[in-house]
């Protein structure tokens, strides 16, 4: 299956500078973009990135797409074929989990796998009249976009797909759950420290 990749090149994650700088910012959202492309090609997928500028990639061709993310997406639906959509922030995604995704979505129009907070993580589409909404609360808004056009609709229930990285807290789960580049980088330069009642994080050395 066609998987879009969105990714935000210019400045991405900036609710993540109380803790990283504006490089490590890039290095651990290339890192997550880069597990998010190893677990759809390694599920057997065909990803494509959609970035708002040029970013290098292996293995997975680049479309640069300077619009908001909707509209970026927006613009490539209404194929034939089903298309996928899978966030860039996905540091705990795996094969498996994006094959969850994938297999709810043969026995559906449309696909949802949502975000803590409300977000959307990932969608299969396969509806001619469905849109995508991603701003605000965009799990309760793809819902009732989907039952607006008589889609059918199935919801994943994942972990792995449900843990974006947005906050500081969100690295501790990348660091406790991770098996890929993003979890390494962050690895080589924190640890975990368990105290008062919450984990956080201790910059290494």
């Amino acid at each position: 299956m066609r998987i879009l990749v969105p990714f935000e090149a210019t400045d991405p994650k900036t609710r993540l500078d109380g803790v990283l700088d504006a490089d490590e910012r890039e290095d651990v959202a290339r890192a997550m973009l880069r597990d998010v492309l190893d677990a759809c090609l390694d599920a057997g997928h065909d990803p494509e990135v959609i970035a708002t500028a040029p970013v290098e990639v292996a293995d997975a061709p680049v479309t640069v797409d300077d619009r908001p993310l909707s509209a970026a997406v927006n613009a490539r639906l209404g194929g034939a074929e089903p298309l996928g959509v899978v966030v860039a922030d996905l540091a705990l995604a795996t094969p498996r989990a994006v094959d969850r995704l994938v297999d709810v979505a043969a026995d559906a129009d449309v696909a949802i796998a949502p975000g803590r907070g409300g977000g959307t993580n990932g969608l299969v589409i396969d509806h001619p009249d469905f849109r995508v909404d991603f701003h605000g609360v965009s799990y309760r808004d793809h819902v009732a976009a989907a039952r607006e056009v008589g889609a059918d609709i199935a919801v994943v229930d994942s972990m792995r797909l449900s843990t974006d990285v947005d906050e500081p807290t969100d690295l501790v789960e990348v660091l406790l759950h991770g098996e890929g580049e993003a979890a390494a980088w962050l690895g080589a330069r924190f640890e975990l420290d368990a105290g008062e009642g919450r984990v956080g994080l201790d910059r290494v050395g």
